[in-house]
């Protein structure tokens, strides 16, 4: 199998630290972490984050969905993971700016970078953003899959834009120097965000809509365009890639082929939307999964291609050799050395350059 070069960016653009197969994992967005136990970021975890080569992910944190205080959760969190950096700082380097990026490739240790997946936690105080950009936060995704107070998710059947609040929270952020992250939203908030904002904006995890006519993936026009203002597109490794529902590692190739073609080979990278830590007993798994996508659609938060038959992952792509595999693949099709190193990692060190400096 390819090796990647102990010297290369990997940059996960949304994905986890977590071992799902821990005891204390997470049964699904939105709980309350209450400490850095709950997190279910092991020992085995930490060893397969080091073992596959990841230079830095962008994780969740913060409130998503649910009856959670969304301020508050979202404070909680941020608490929890600085605290979970400090227990862990052999490992783990907490991501402020782009130099840190590099800085953690040089220590061996692996970046964490906050996002949010839902901007509900701004409330109706935009001051809230310069506190959180002050906290660590990178990462501002405007929407989850459905509507809330800036603008509409993937899933909202109106397809509106903004909403004359959400454009000042897109102006704030933008002054704030987080990344205006429109992975989820829907096709008209993503085109009218990446149109106001002063900054280029990021999908950090998302498909080709033109591959898989699907919610959840990006048009075109949505594509040209946040890349034509110096954004980031990031692919994931997701059911989503494929009509089936049962995306598999060359699905995940089409779909970045289709937006290098798209985009240009400078925007586009990888945001798995998975950890690296891969499910050990699929069996067991696959019975607690329909249980799984029927919370998420009683709570108006699952997409279109969430079914009780299709992993929210993609099979053949994941564990510790997820970047090596997907490496060897892009270099079977034809890709060179500087444009699957682009693709890893230094398109989005070099986005964080524009945004944060």
């Amino acid at each position: 199998m390819t090796a990647a070069p102990r010297d290369m960016l990997i940059i996960n653009a949304l994905g986890g630290l977590e071992n799902p197969n821990a005891p204390e994992a997470a049964e699904g967005a939105g709980q309350l972490i209450q400490s850095i136990d709950e997190l279910a970021i092991d020992a085995r975890a930490l060893a397969d984050a080091h073992a596959s080569g990841v230079t830095a992910v962008n994780i969740t944190l913060g409130y998503v969905m649910g009856d959670l205080p969304p301020y508050e959760h979202t404070l909680h969190e941020i608490r929890v993971w600085d605290g979970l950096i400090r227990a862990n700082s052999d490992d783990l380097l907490g991501v402020r700016t782009a130099a840190d990026l590099y800085r953690a490739r040089t220590e061996g240790k692996i970046g964490v970078i906050y996002g949010f997946q839902n901007g509900v936690a701004v409330g109706d105080d935009l001051s809230r953003i310069a506190t959180f950009q002050e906290l660590g936060v990178r990462v501002f995704q405007l929407t989850y899959n459905q509507a809330n107070h800036l603008g509409n998710g993937s899933m909202a059947k109106e397809n509106r834009g903004l909403t004359p609040f959400g454009r000042e929270v897109v102006e704030a952020v933008n002054e704030s120097r987080m990344m205006v992250d429109l992975s989820h939203s829907g096709e008209n908030t993503c085109l009218e965000a990446a149109r106001i904002s002063t900054r280029p904006v990021s999908v950090n995890h998302t498909g080709c809509r033109a591959l898989t006519d699907l919610p959840r993936n990006k048009t075109d026009e949505e594509l040209r365009l946040v890349a034509s203002r110096g954004g980031f597109v990031g692919i994931y490794f997701m059911p989503f890639l494929s009509p089936t529902g049962h995306a598999t590692a060359a699905d995940v190739v089409e779909h970045i082929d289709h937006a290098v073609n798209v985009c240009g080979e400078d925007a586009v990278g990888i945001g798995t939307d998975g950890p690296v830590t891969g499910i050990d007993d699929l069996d067991a798994y696959r019975a607690r999964l329909a249980e799984h996508v029927a919370r998420r659609q009683a709570a108006g938060v699952g997409a279109a291609g969430e079914r009780a038959d299709t992993y929210p992952f993609v099979v053949d792509l994941r564990g510790v050799d997820q970047f090596r595999e997907l490496i060897r693949l892009l270099e079977k099709r034809g890709y060179g050395s500087e444009r699957i190193e682009k693709i890893l990692g230094r398109n989005f060190a070099d986005y964080a350059e524009r945004i944060w400096g």
